[in-house]
């Protein structure tokens, strides 16, 4: 029973994953690029619209791979995808119609996923030639409908979570920098969303940047020690899309979190030093769609040596530091297993 209850869950959590990159990696890749270039060619404005809509679609997403994880058939898995984006909270209900907002809350998609599955599972065997008719009806009305009800309470979390990072923030500078960077490299790897939390406390000034650098260091870390058993493409996704592909991975092997927080707690002390900056918009992306590099270089100005300092703290550090704590851990302590870090898509 508690074997089959792990597959389940390792299911969901896998299926999720892969539907947050799915979703995200276009305008991760694009968004900023498409943005730059449009002032410059102006039917690139439309583009920039189509990769950054996308993130809105993170539900749908996230529904169709889990169900793709448990072998579901089309009607299936096109119905675990509507329920899942139903319940997300992208999709909001006005008086004056529908409206695609922001990527909902991840926490509330996987669990909406999860209860979709089983209520398909509960209902296929029992509905035989009727199965077209009944399993999107009933699944939406019932997967999605205690989805949509237990929203609310998910986004508690996230606004519990922000309340207690709002506290952190009296902190001294170089002290707060390296709690910050540690608590967002934390929640990058979990279903709760970092950009979420960062707009919530209004996170701007070297605490976003902070936030930030903590994030690229964990999407770094994970990418580095997991190139013996996955992809070149999977391991740039770590970093260009979310760390969150590897959600699973923490999950089951807690122990791979050591060189993850040991990396973001020295990128939050070169956060403090270089003074890197960030707003409330920018903070949790990290790397991501160069969001977190881009948005320090608007503030502090874009010179030579500013931008110089931006390269060496969003890319080079973090992947000698990637480099040095692989070689601690994995090779000289034998603490890590490589195959920890596989990640099956």
């Amino acid at each position: 029973m508690m074997k089959s209850f792990k597959s389940f869950l390792m299911n969901v959590l896998n299926g999720s994953a892969l539907g947050v990159i799915a979703a995200l990696i276009p305008g991760a890749l694009l968004g900023e690029l498409f943005k730059a270039l449009t002032p410059s060619f102006p039917a690139l404005a439309f583009m920039t619209q189509i990769v950054s809509a996308t993130n809105t679609f993170v539900g749908f997403a996230i529904g169709v791979a889990v169900a793709i994880r448990f072998a579901f058939n089309p009607l299936e898995t096109i119905t675990v995808g509507m329920t899942t984006m139903l319940a997300g909270g992208s999709l909001q209900f006005l008086e004056s119609g529908l409206q695609l907002k922001g990527t909902g809350d991840i926490i509330t998609m996987c669990v909406t996923a999860g209860l979709a599955v089983a209520v398909i599972q509960f209902l296929r065997p029992l509905v035989g030639a009727y199965a077209i008719l009944v399993i999107p009806t009933l699944t939406v009305i019932v997967a999605g409908g205690l989805g949509r009800v237990l929203y609310p309470y998910f986004i508690l979390i996230t606004g519990k979570i922000g309340e207690f990072i709002a506290h952190l923030l009296t902190l001294e500078q170089t002290t707060l920098c390296i709690c910050l960077a540690i608590i967002f490299a934390l929640i990058i790897v979990s279903p709760i969303s970092s950009v979420g939390i960062g707009i919530a406390i209004s996170l701007a000034g070297v605490g976003s940047g902070a936030a930030n650098l903590g994030i690229v260091a964990c999407g770094f870390a994970l990418a580095i020690a997991g190139r013996r058993v996955n992809s070149l493409g999977t391991c740039i996704a770590h970093f260009i899309g979310s760390p969150k592909l590897s959600m699973p991975n923490i999950i089951s092997h807690p122990k791979l979190l050591l060189p993850i927080c040991l990396n973001a707690g020295i990128m939050g002390l070169l956060a403090s030093v270089f003074y890197i900056q960030g707003t409330p918009l920018s903070a949790g992306f990290g790397l991501s769609g160069l969001v977190g590099p881009v948005n320090h270089l608007n503030i502090v100005g874009w010179t030579a040596g500013n931008g110089l300092v931006t390269v060496l703290l969003f890319v080079v550090a973090p992947i000698v530091l990637g480099f040095a704590s692989d070689y601690l851990f994995v090779t000289r302590l034998g603490w890590i297993d490589p195959e920890n870090y596989r990640i099956t898509i």
